[in-house]
């Protein structure tokens, strides 16, 4: 089953099932997993950057590894601070302001790929490059999600 990101930035992603231990003197008892299948985790939660980073790997697996380079990391900041500091969010007019849009995204992605620690450092450097205070870790995920979403269409 694949991770399915939600328009609100939330993933549903697959859980293993917990496993019912039955009676073996109970010929007609079964072993059958119970509990829900999926899980939503919104952003900010554990595990919702590894699994922003599994689904962004699903929606192209045969990309090559993720290389982040200063130009792309650059562009990456101006556009996450640029959604972040639009009223709607919108990503669109802020990818309009960079020149290398798959830099960006490749740059995000290893952004990523590093886990909240790194998602935190990311968010210093763009409010020190840009101004502003260092976005929180679950709303700096939210929107390279969206930046690289968009990207990705």
């Amino acid at each position: 089953m694949d991770i399915i990101r939600n328009a609100d930035g939330t993933l549903v992603v697959p859980v293993e099932p917990e496993r019912v231990h039955v009676d073996e003197n109970d010929p007609d008892a079964t072993e059958a997993p119970t509990g829900p299948t999926t899980r939503v985790l919104h952003p900010g939660e554990g595990g919702y950057d590894e699994a922003l980073a599994q689904w962004d790997l699903e929606q192209n697996p045969d990309r090559e590894a993720v290389v982040s380079t200063a130009s792309g990391r650059e562009e990456a900041m101006i556009v996450v601070h640029a959604v972040a500091e639009s009223p709607d969010h919108d990503v669109v007019p802020a990818l309009e302001k960079i020149q290398d849009p798959e830099a960006s995204a490749e740059a995000l992605r290893h952004v990523l790929v590093g886990g909240v620690h790194s998602v935190e450092d990311f968010a210093s450097e763009v409010a020190e490059a840009e101004g502003g205070e260092p976005l929180p870790a679950h709303q700096a995920t939210k929107i390279i999600g969206e930046v690289l979403a968009e990207i990705d269409t």
